[in-house]
């Protein structure tokens, strides 16, 4: 496949495309104006594509001096009208997390999207940090993609999502998401406004606290109908294996490995997975909680969505076992695998589950110091 090929199938067509590819694509079926980025692992593909195709798709794009710059470009051109999309690994949203913050009270007139490429085990990072807990810390929209083709998908989504409630709107893919391959259906590319119009409006982009007490108002109001969306959006959906004994709510790479360790086994199981992940869906997960008899959250990194589980639990007083990281079900750290969900949910259902052969790590390899990646700053 050639890279051009990503902005210039049409609908209809299908390409093989990495998921950090496919969000290339989507956000040009999204009629995005404005790209920015400062590059880091496992991000990177998505600034190297963009590269190569942003003039032909008249898109301005630019690798910023850091990430908090590349998110103040997008933030200047989401406040004059234009589509944007901002992209860095999950440490640079550290670096960027001033203007972020803000940026979620002052809010948007064009749809913005921030991606967060996190990284379960570091394999090219400092630390192992689950930005799922800045959406809840900024109050931002959350959308968590399984594969290349929801990466795609979401990304329009995500837009209009941003525009209709004037607030960016935050997607966390991974490692292994970011990498894998998949067959993506492609839509239509549109082409994003060539010029947008600034406004000036103090009480909406000047964050002082005579106008951010308003602004936190407004941002609540905004959070409590978004809610409302993600209660009934078909992107939170269920999957019915036809038992009750365990429900399992999951979201982006877990729920890949549990679909595989759920159908080499047999399993009879429901399935909850949350994409439009936050605001927390309440009352869809409580319904789901009383149709099954036991709970096991999967979830990469941190136990976020097993502690929204457990609050619910507690507020209507719920007898029912919650399995997950908090127990020891399942492991805190590093990236999960079907293995490692397979030895989990084997102690639920109290019997051995299919186990897959594994390779040998005793092979004679030649040793190899780490490097950062080529043409990297830091290098």
């Amino acid at each position: 496949m050639k890279v051009k090929e990503i902005l210039t199938e049409k609908e209809g067509e299908k390409l093989f495309l990495l998921g950090n590819e496919a969000a290339v694509r989507g956000a040009l079926e999204g009629g995005v104006s404005v790209v920015s980025t400062y590059p880091g692992t496992p991000s990177s593909e998505i600034g190297n594509v963009f590269y190569k195709i942003a003039r032909e798709a008249g898109v301005y794009f630019e690798f910023s001096s850091n990430e908090k710059v590349a998110l103040e470009v997008s933030v200047a051109a989401a406040a004059a009208g234009l589509r944007s999309f901002v992209f860095m690994k999950h440490v640079g949203l550290n670096v960027a997390a001033d203007s972020f913050m803000s940026a979620v009270y002052t809010g948007v007139r064009g749809g913005m999207i921030v991606l967060s490429a996190d990284d379960p085990s570091m394999y090219s990072s400092q630390n192992e940090q689950d930005n799922r807990i800045m959406a809840r810390l900024a109050g931002i929209p959350l959308l968590e993609p399984s594969n290349p083709q929801e990466v795609k998908d979401l990304m329009k989504f995500g837009f209009d999502l941003s525009e209709q409630f004037k607030i960016p709107v935050l997607m966390r893919t991974t490692t292994r998401i970011s990498h894998m391959r998949g067959v993506v259906n492609l839509g239509t590319v549109i082409q994003g406004k060539e010029k947008g119009y600034f406004k000036k409006d103090p009480s909406q982009f000047i964050v002082t606290p005579a106008y951010a007490v308003k602004m936190r108002k407004e941002l609540i109001k905004k959070l409590n109908q978004i809610e409302e969306k993600t209660e009934n959006s078909p992107l939170n959906k269920i999957i019915d294996k036809g038992g009750r004994e365990i429900g399992i709510i999951t979201s982006g790479s877990a729920f890949n490995y549990v679909m595989d360790v759920v159908s080499e086994n047999n399993l009879k199981v429901k399935i909850l997975k949350l994409t439009f992940s936050y605001p927390f869906p309440e009352k869809l997960v409580l319904d789901f909680i009383n149709s099954v008899d036991n709970i096991l959250v999967a979830e990469e990194v941190e136990p976020v969505m097993e502690k929204e589980v457990l609050a619910i639990i507690g507020k209507y007083n719920i007898k029912k076992k919650v399995y997950g990281k908090l127990d020891g079900t399942l492991p805190r750290i590093y990236e999960y695998n079907p293995d490692i969900i397979s030895f989990g949910m084997a102690k639920i259902v109290d019997k051995e589950l299919i186990k897959r052969e594994k390779f040998s790590t005793k092979l004679p390899l030649p040793l190899r110091s780490a490097v950062l990646c080529p043409g990297c700053p830091h290098r």
